[in-house]
């Protein structure tokens, strides 16, 4: 990181007057936790929660040949998403190592928003516009255009609704319509990162303070909360949604992630990453050497992502995210181990929480799943 000061998003005033507890994230100061971690993650899984996820990166593909140069450097087939529909997907490298998550949305024909990680935004930015040549599709950086505010849990459809005539019933998940929303214009997402019902508004950063506090006064009533990043981990974790970083990496390909889904084989024309991911996808039926997997606490100590797993005194993996889950009351982790150790239920694994193995049940993930 270089030593200038870390950005700040169009609601940073707003934040501080709120007396957020700030932090510098992928180069950002982002607000940590208002008040209680706990008090902010609950309120999303029982009534709503309000986050700042401006410093996410949000890059426009437009033109006549935007799906083409989409579907050659992404692994999804992005040529097939709607108009009004968003999509999960990957970029990799050429040997098929992920460069990050994404969430490409398509606008219109031919007019696509790709949003990536804030710390892997400039990566995406880069590669995209390299992987551009010879298409008849621009690539533009628009991470300063928009500031995005996520309301999310179950009362969120219905303070939404108090402020927009748009027609949010009709708008599934992993969609997205302009709109106006407390006046501001608005593309309306239902997207999260949370597991639970929720929408993603990007908006023009100058509107965001204008908007956060009307969705704030929307929610009054119904035990609204402002929520920091914090609880925005915990959340994602017990919905066993991976973090760049912790269970992705350029080392790891999709199907070393659990996530072979995303990559589309079947679409037509190359795209980068596609031999190198063909045999990882052989190798993943026969030769995986690590699993994705959910570790619930016997005990109350804490694991941290690089803990190591292990059984009969032996290391069998290593623990990518851990926290103190409020939903069950005890802590929790992801971590990559050995196939024989990955079955839900097995027995005598532990995490080694400096020095001491300390026991843990292993679980399919996600550990939370909200009820439809």
């Amino acid at each position: 990181m270089s030593s200038s000061e870390p950005r700040r998003t169009a609601l940073d005033a707003l934040h501080r007057s709120l007396g957020a507890t700030m932090t510098d994230f992928a180069g950002w100061d982002m607000p940590l936790r208002y008040g209680s971690e706990r008090d902010e993650h609950n309120a999303v899984r029982t009534k709503a929660g309000l986050f700042d996820l401006s410093h996410m990166g949000e890059i426009t593909v437009t033109g006549p040949q935007a799906a083409q140069l989409l579907n050659f450097a992404l692994v999804g087939n992005i040529a097939s998403v709607g108009v009004g529909r968003a999509r999960y997907t990957m970029i990799c490298r050429p040997d098929g190592g992920i460069l990050d998550d994404l969430i490409v949305y398509r606008l219109g024909d031919t007019e696509y928003l790709v949003v990536a990680n804030a710390s892997n935004a400039q990566v995406v930015l880069d590669a995209l516009t390299e992987r551009a040549a010879g298409f008849d599709a621009e690539v533009r950086d628009d991470r300063d255009a928009y500031a995005l505010i996520a309301v999310q849990g179950p009362e969120s459809p219905g303070i939404l609704a108090s402020l927009t005539d748009a027609d949010l019933d009709g708008l599934k998940y992993y969609a997205g319509l302009p709109g106006t929303v407390a006046g501001v214009p608005a593309l309306i997402a239902r997207t999260g990162y949370t597991g639970e019902d929720g929408f993603e508004l990007f908006v023009k950063p100058e509107h965001a303070v204008e908007l956060w506090q009307a969705l704030t006064k929307a929610g009054e009533g119904v035990g609204l909360a402002p929520c920091g990043l914090s609880c925005r981990d915990t959340l994602r974790l017990e919905a066993g949604m991976p973090l760049y970083g912790h269970e992705l990496s350029a080392s790891l390909t999709p199907f070393d992630a659990g996530l072979g889904r995303v990559v589309k084989f079947e679409k037509e024309g190359d795209f980068v990453g596609r031999q190198a991911l063909r045999e990882a996808a052989e190798n993943f039926n026969h030769d995986l050497p690590r699993v994705l997997v959910g570790l619930i606490a016997e005990g109350r100590r804490v694991p941290r992502a690089g803990y190591a797993v292990v059984a009969d005194g032996e290391v069998i993996g290593e623990v990518t995210s851990g926290a103190p889950s409020p939903t069950l009351g005890k802590p929790i982790a992801m971590a990559y181990v050995e196939p024989e150790h990955a079955a839900p239920g097995t027995t005598g694994v532990c995490v080694d929480i400096r020095g001491s193995h300390e026991p843990y049940e292993v679980v399919a993930l996600p550990f939370y799943k909200r009820q439809k």
